[in-house]
């Protein structure tokens, strides 16, 4: 059972920013919920050579019509210039908790910010 929700995920180098992107998306209403782990030991390739830092994770609880702008607000408060932005489905959940995520969000019917 597919359902209208995501899980956006993206991490940052310093756990204050973390805090700071997940409470600019839920006070936008974008996210219902954020939550910010870590710090946690990420290994990557960037620029040609193989790199270690320290994270945060956050994950923001959406719905996928409110993608393009919470995308948006993670591109322009995030630190990193190629930072990681991935939005997974969310394919079942306690019916209560979406009921609750669908009236937390931004209605359907609001006008995009400028």
């Amino acid at each position: 059972m597919a359902t209208d929700f995501i899980q956006v995920l993206t991490t940052v180098d310093d756990e204050a920013r973390a805090h700071d992107l997940a409470r600019a998306a839920v006070e936008a209403r974008l996210a219902a919920c954020g939550q910010v782990l870590g710090p946690m030991r990420s290994v990557y390739w960037w620029q040609g050579q193989v790199e270690t830092a320290t994270e945060w994770l956050v994950l923001l609880k959406s719905r996928r019509d409110l993608y393009p702008d919470l995308e948006a607000l993670l591109r322009r408060e995030h630190p990193y210039d190629t930072p990681e932005i991935l939005a997974v489905p969310i394919e079942a959940g306690l019916d209560a908790y979406l009921t609750w995520m669908q009236r937390t969000l931004r209605p359907r019917s609001s006008p995009r910010p400028l």
